[in-house]
């Protein structure tokens, strides 16, 4: 059987390859949360989308090995703050393996109690309706419950770096 670049199998991509190519994809930078039991949990998401406005369904993915994995999958909501330039902080302790990652943050609750992490650019919280899964991940699709948003320039992350989203120049026609 010969194969093109079009009909190769993906398993035949090599790895550099495709970490190119996701380096070059510019995303927000999202913190998931919920509550297990008493206990905020949260990780920092970069795959985070909108999938459409009516109804309001966004979609995250989240790595089964994480430690908010377990209670996400239990919960029925979850809260998503989409982080401010400034809070390049709360982005490190949300990526990191920290057992508190609340312990020196402020937090507000949404109407169902998720996390909403303050001073955010943007927060939600989503009834989470589906859950979909992969080897690797689980897609957990949920619509909008609650949604506020700020002035504040988006923190927005690239190629291993992350940047002020208030400092982007418009392109050119």
């Amino acid at each position: 059987m010969s194969t093109t670049a079009e009909n190769r199998p993906a398993a035949e991509v090599a790895e550099s390859d495709v970490k190119g190519l996701h380096r070059k994809f510019i995303t927000g930078v999202t913190i998931v949360t919920t509550m297990d039991g008493e206990r905020p949990r949260g990780l920092a998401v970069n795959a985070f989308s909108s999938i459409s406005l009516d109804p309001p369904l966004v979609m995250v993915c989240v790595q089964r090995t994480s430690s908010t994995y377990e209670p996400l999958f239990r919960a029925d909501h979850m809260g998503i703050s989409i982080l401010a330039s400034d809070q390049l902080p709360v982005a490190t302790v949300f990526a990191g393996k920290s057992d508190d990652k609340f312990a020196e943050l402020r937090w507000t609750a949404g109407a169902h109690g998720s996390p909403l992490i303050d001073s955010s650019a943007a927060v939600l919280e989503a009834r989470i309706q589906e859950r979909l899964q992969t080897s690797t991940h689980t897609i957990f699709i949920g619509r909008v419950t609650q949604a506020a948003h700020s002035e504040r320039a988006p923190l927005i992350y690239s190629a291993g770096g992350f940047y002020d989203g208030g400092q982007l120049d418009a392109a050119a026609l």
